[in-house]
């Protein structure tokens, strides 16, 4: 078994294919982006696969130690950045194909309109735990 995070990022580059603003979509809209997130992770919980998963706030607080004392802090990321990491789900699967076909599937999750957002998901393996990957 080796460990993914799989990274959601939000209006970033390269952009979805319905790319419209979470903003933009109704309460019935956002519901069933969330549902499907929530029955995602229900399914691979069921089989072994799911280990956690959070969303992340728009708000954030870059920090950075600068070799003197207290390390400086700035406000951001902000919404109307280029890219935002929306939140994050972490798996435990066999092989590097597999946490490609749930990266796929999760990429599907709704929009507006109910149509698939194409959501560009950045997959990363745990330090330690390289993938096989075979192309």
């Amino acid at each position: 078994m080796a460990k993914y995070l799989l990274l959601k990022h939000y209006r970033g580059a390269p952009k979805a294919v319905n790319d419209v603003p979470m903003d933009q979509w109704t309460e019935d809209e956002i519901s069933a982006h969330v549902q499907y997130m929530r029955d995602f992770a229900d399914k691979i919980n069921a089989t072994g696969e799911y280990v956690d998963s959070q969303a992340l706030a728009q708000e954030g607080t870059w920090v950075r130690f600068d070799g003197e004392g207290k390390p400086p802090v700035t406000d951001g990321p902000f919404a109307e950045t280029k890219d935002l990491i929306a939140g994050y789900m972490i798996i435990d699967v066999d092989s590097y194909e597999r946490a490609l076909e749930l990266a796929g599937e999760l990429s599907a999750a709704p929009g507006k309109d109910g149509k698939p957002i194409h959501e560009w998901l950045e997959l990363r393996p745990y330090y330690g735990s390289a993938p096989t990957i075979t192309e």
